[in-house]
């Protein structure tokens, strides 16, 4: 007889933002009303950690503007945060995002590599390339780097940090103390790196992390995105609005990893969803209402504008959306987003409130039987491989989905009851990366 084949199972990532990821969700009794609340933000790690979630994650931004989403304002620098978090928790994946327009390969490299480390190999790095370009100015930079340079970029860097994580074979620190070796030299390389971006000589001061290479998260939907995501990303966090879209974009991104020799399987897709639960259908919809009810369109638009890559606030709400054009930075949001607003008829007013509840991602409202019903329509469909969960406030919509949605999806045989391994990598099914410089040798003497 042969073993039955591994059942496939759901991933779930969390979006933590201490004022919730919807725009209003602050402004709901009880719930959290900071970014900078370290306790808040440790019960949230803990309670996904309950729900046996694969990995939670800190987003970033580099520059500031006052009428952002509250969760972009008052907020802890993202590595210092979950650095934090990893000292509560001990199975949960901690991703955070990093820059690599106003970033430096080795101090990337290093810190996750550290953060590695410190939790046993929790880490995950998102890989940004930063849109805004306001960012430049916070660097003594004289300009932000158009789309593709940017993109461009990112493909060296993260090539970059790859090597420098493999500069020390597993072993090479030997610390006996009756040779007295403390390093096997042999073990401990170089990378010499020489591109068009950036002069690395490595190797990092550390031994290789747990994982081997942390793990690389990515979320553009440009075409230069998904082709860096095809190439590097073991985690791709998606914006989209519909079923049809999600599978076509799933569909397309796993074709494309075939000519970078690697296994669809290897990247994990999660769409980013907003579930807001209710005991029937009606009270979610009508939790939702009221989170919709504290917006003004003022402050919709600005969202709505951020998305789209154009300031949108001098067009009739109740018009039809206009027809504009992509731009830098915004391509996967404005993409999904016009192609909803043209397929269903959408005035402005209809894309605004889309838009802000979730800041371009998809909202789905029911009872917890209802959303599992859809997750699995998604995950057994072929649009996903998991979910990256955004609930509208802290900790109540998160408690909901731990307590209701995720018991339901465990009885559907669909995620899973209890971690079975200690890594991010052992959580999502990847396998812990070869050493480059051990695999050379290895070849050199066959």
């Amino acid at each position: 007889m042969t073993d039955a084949p591994t059942p496939r199972r759901m991933h779930l990532g969390l979006f933590v933002m201490g004022t919730g990821n919807h725009p209003a969700g602050w402004r709901l009794p009880g719930a959290g009303r900071s970014n900078q609340d370290l306790a808040l933000l440790q019960d949230i790690a803990r309670t996904a950690e309950r729900g046996k979630f694969d990995l939670l994650f800190v987003a970033d931004g580099l520059a500031l503007s006052l009428s952002d989403h509250p969760s972009y304002v008052a907020r802890f620098e993202p590595l210092t945060l979950i650095t934090a978090l990893s000292g509560v928790t001990s199975r949960i994946g901690l991703g955070a995002t990093v820059s690599t327009t106003y970033g430096e390969p080795y101090h990337v490299a290093r810190a996750f590599s550290s953060i590695d480390h410190l939790s046993g190999g929790r880490a995950a790095w998102n890989v940004v390339t930063t849109a805004n370009a306001a960012a430049a100015a916070n660097f003594s930079r004289g300009h932000h780097p158009e789309h593709a340079d940017r993109y461009a970029l990112a493909e060296e860097f993260v090539d970059v940090v790859r090597g420098l994580w493999d500069g020390w074979e597993d072993g090479a620190l030997v610390a006996d103390p009756v040779t007295g070796v403390f390093v096997d030299p042999d073990r401990v390389h170089a990378l010499d790196h020489e591109g068009q971006h950036f002069s690395v000589k490595g190797p990092l001061s550390m031994t290789r992390s747990p994982q081997g290479h942390p793990v690389i998260i990515q979320a553009g939907g440009s075409a230069a995105g998904r082709e860096l995501a095809s190439r590097t990303a073991e985690v791709v966090f998606a914006a989209v609005q519909d079923f049809d879209t999600a599978r076509e974009a799933y569909r397309d991104l796993k074709a494309r990893m075939a000519a970078h020799g690697r296994h669809p399987d290897s990247l994990k897709i999660l769409p980013g969803v907003m579930p807001v639960i209710g005991r029937s259908t009606a009270e979610a919809r009508e939790t939702l209402g009221r989170l919709q009810g504290f917006l003004t369109p003022t402050n919709a638009l600005h969202l709505v504008s951020i998305r789209l890559g154009h300031d949108i606030s001098g067009y009739p709400l109740d018009g039809p959306v206009p027809d504009l054009p992509f731009t830098e930075g915004t391509q996967g949001f404005a993409r999904n987003l016009l192609a909803r607003a043209r397929r269903e008829g959408m005035t402005l007013r209809d894309l605004y409130n889309v838009t802000a509840a979730a800041r371009g991602h998809w909202v789905v409202c029911g009872t917890p039987e209802t959303i599992a019903d859809t997750l699995e329509e998604w995950f057994t469909g072929g649009a996903a491989d998991g979910f990256n969960i955004l609930p509208s406030h802290f900790p109540a919509a998160l408690d909901d989905f731990v307590g209701q949605v995720v018991p339901e999806l465990q009885r559907r045989g669909l995620f899973r009851r209890d971690y079975e391994g200690t890594s991010l990598r052992e959580h999502l099914g990847l396998a812990r990366p070869a050493n480059r410089f051990a695999a050379r040798a290895t070849e050199t003497a066959a």
